[in-house]
């Protein structure tokens, strides 16, 4: 199982371009405008963290289009928790 602890870098894609206001809601985050997308991309320190991210895009009203992890994960740990097909071993 993939340690809770690990820090762990995302790509977020929500629908829409973010005001500074909507912004100001993801300190620590990059936003990227991409057509009628925003990009958040950055490192979250935990499992925690990351649901604290969705739980403000759902406050927000934000419709999620695609979670991605991009990488940070230990060299040589198991990737138990991530979808089918997303193994590198």
């Amino acid at each position: 199982m993939n340690d809770p602890t690990t820090s762990a870098c995302y790509e977020i894609r929500v629908c829409g371009h973010l005001s500074r206001t909507f912004l100001s809601a993801f300190p620590g985050l990059r936003a990227e405008s991409r057509g009628a997308e925003t990009l958040l991309t950055g490192t979250l320190p935990d499992r925690a963290a990351l649901h604290g991210v969705l739980g403000q895009i759902e406050a927000l009203g934000l419709e999620l289009i695609e979670l991605r992890r991009c990488g940070g994960q230990p060299a040589g740990s198991r990737a138990g928790g991530e979808r089918p097909g997303s193994r590198t071993s």
